[in-house]
């Protein structure tokens, strides 16, 4: 089955992503995607999932440090394939569409440290209707990462506490978030610093 055999690389890349391999998590997307480009299954799937195998190969180039290669590729190869497939297709369960290229662009100029540019995205990004809950609270995160990059511990504690009602368990178990919480704790004023022990305590970190 194509379709199941895409969706098992693309898997596999967001695993070598998670372990710190991003060269090698690039190399098997683009190989994946040549291979989907060359089967037979429905146009929608193989164009979904060409596309959100690019977007693994994007992430491998930003994790690499890229930028210049991570916004090429998304540009060329993942936007016209997202624009081909409807936000609600979710072949395969990557939440391919439109909404995902504009999370992906975000992800790339938080990186980049491009705050200002990451934020701007963010504003034009409605997650409200994505199938993916963990897709919403990585957008979530990204936007308190790139506060906290600004050092505006207000909106970080906003973002945070936002997530918190969204997906308490992430938020606990995220390493990036916990980070986060701390650096407000130990960075903000005293009310903002405070609120933030208290949501400190209810995830477990202290």
């Amino acid at each position: 089955d194509p379709l199941r055999i895409a969706a098992s690389q693309w898997n596999l890349g967001h695993v070598l992503l998670a372990a710190g391999q991003p060269a090698e998590a690039e190399e098997l997307a683009l190989r994946a995607a040549e291979e989907v480009a060359a089967t037979t299954m429905p146009e929608v799937e193989r164009t979904a999932m060409g596309g959100a195998l690019q977007l693994v190969a994007v992430v491998g180039a930003a994790r690499r440090r890229q930028w210049w290669e991570a916004r090429d590729r998304l540009t060329k190869h993942a936007a016209p394939a997202a624009r081909a497939v409807p936000d609600h297709s979710n072949v395969a369960w990557t939440v391919f569409g439109p909404t995902n290229i504009a999370l992906h662009a975000l992800s790339i100029d938080m990186e980049a440290g491009e705050t200002g540019e990451a934020l701007h995205t963010a504003d034009a990004i409605d997650t409200s209707g994505l199938p993916s809950l963990e897709r919403a609270f990585t957008f979530g995160l990204e936007v308190a990462s790139c506060h906290s990059q600004r050092r505006d511990d207000a909106a970080v504690l906003l973002s945070l506490l936002g997530l918190e009602t969204m997906a308490p368990e992430d938020l606990a178990r995220t390493p990036l978030a916990r980070q986060l919480v701390l650096t407000v704790i130990r960075r903000a004023r005293a009310m903002h610093a405070r609120q933030a022990e208290q949501l400190a305590v209810r995830i477990g970190l202290v």
